[in-house]
């Protein structure tokens, strides 16, 4: 078959891979319909490399059509339409029976020290084949695949996998109290969508935060206000000033590891993937940085006693953060990877009508082929032809 393989910093290329396979009872093969590109995947194009091999098969957000399962699976059977989440999770651990699906203990990468196995992600999550593919095999398919209408284009659904319930948790740890004030660093896929449920579940004001006009222009358009940090001299003292001098009542940062304006951190990632691998990874598990412009912003210009929720990829271990006036001010924080099943049920009742009430219409800017997913990750990681989100076509 057909899958995007990482091959080297900014080099990914679609190869023939070997077909998957059923490997386990509970097992299952998915024909992939539309997969697509997240942003956490150009931190894999551009910062992980030290932990991907020439080869690995991307991807982290597919949908698709039951091929096959194992004799363990009886939930699904071939012909079903599913969404696969991009967490790996048993459905019946400690952690699963918490609803804490990120860290299941039956697919934690224990050697690795980290939470449950993603697809596509990096050896750091269990080297996982990825979705960017003609097939997938999908782990532990008795609990993880969505099934989904067999009505409805694939973009009606596909969001599923991740970003609609990565952006659902992230308001949901915000906690904004209803008629408050939300404010959402990043108006990437997430950020548009955490802005568009924030609105949904109550929030009085949203106001999204970017520098990229296009991005600016489609939060608009979904009822937004909106700043252009690229104008702002100070971002917390604007948002300061803009909600009663006293700040918004909860942040989201929706921007990550890969900030603007970070240039030290930014040449010490630089440095990191310079190394060879096995060095690389020391310096990255020790003494690993991130670029903090827009978390450290998140953190002064939420109001005291307000909640920074962060769903942006952050990978450091030395991070500096204003603890003094964190604790001064009361600031709460939540974070962590997504319990995508924890939020499904939730969400899916908000797709299956004709309001369409999140604007899943209104994301995707490029659909192309598989063949072209090399260049269609260049033009996502430079912002080129106003992209805001690439689904490909196997």
């Amino acid at each position: 078959m057909k899958a995007v393989t990482w091959q080297g910093r900014r080099d990914v290329r679609v190869e023939e891979v070997p077909d998957p396979r059923i490997e386990e009872p509970t097992d299952a093969i998915v024909r992939i319909t539309s997969t697509a590109i997240c942003g956490s995947d150009l931190h894999l194009y551009e910062v992980l490399g030290p932990y991907l091999k020439p080869g690995d098969v991307l991807g982290h957000e597919p949908m698709g059509i039951v091929e096959e399962v194992g004799p363990g699976v009886t939930r699904l059977r071939p012909g079903d339409r599913v969404v696969v989440p991009f967490n790996i999770a048993c459905g019946s651990c400690w952690m699963c029976d918490r609803r804490l699906y990120a860290q299941c203990e039956t697919t934690q990468v224990r050697a690795e020290g980290k939470g449950a196995a993603l697809f596509g992600y990096t050896s750091l999550y269990g080297s996982v084949p990825g979705g960017q593919a003609e097939y997938l095999r999908v782990p532990h398919a008795e609990f993880g695949p969505v099934k989904v209408p067999e009505t409805g284009p694939d973009e009606q659904w596909l969001y599923l996998s991740d970003i609609l319930p990565t952006a659902w948790q992230a308001v949901k740890y915000a906690d904004t109290p209803p008629g408050g004030t939300l404010a959402v660093f990043g108006l990437g896929p997430v950020g548009q969508f955490s802005a568009r449920i924030g609105r949904h579940l109550g929030a009085g004001r949203v106001i999204g935060l970017d520098l990229v006009p296009e991005r600016l222009e489609m939060a608009r358009r979904h009822g937004i206000e909106t700043l252009d940090v690229g104008q702002l001299d100070d971002v917390p003292g604007a948002l300061l000033d803009l909600v009663d001098g006293r700040g918004p009542d909860a942040v989201i940062d929706a921007v990550g590891m890969e900030a603007h304006g970070s240039p030290a951190g930014k040449v010490a990632q630089a440095a990191a993937g310079l190394l060879p691998d096995r060095l690389a990874q020391t310096m990255v598990d020790r003494a690993g940085v991130d670029r903090l412009t827009v978390l450290k912003a998140a953190l002064k210009a939420v109001r005291r006693g307000g909640t920074v929720s962060i769903s942006g990829v952050y990978g450091g271990e030395v991070d500096p953060l204003p603890l003094m006036e964190m604790f001064d001010r009361g600031v709460q924080v939540r974070m962590g990877q997504c319990h995508v099943r924890r939020w499904t049920d939730e969400i899916m009742p908000l797709l299956s009508g004709d309001d369409d009430p999140l604007g899943v219409a209104d994301l995707r800017t490029h659909r192309v082929p598989l063949a072209r997913a090399p260049e269609a990750y260049e033009m996502f990681q430079k912002k080129q032809d106003g992209c805001v989100k690439v689904v490909l076509a196997p």
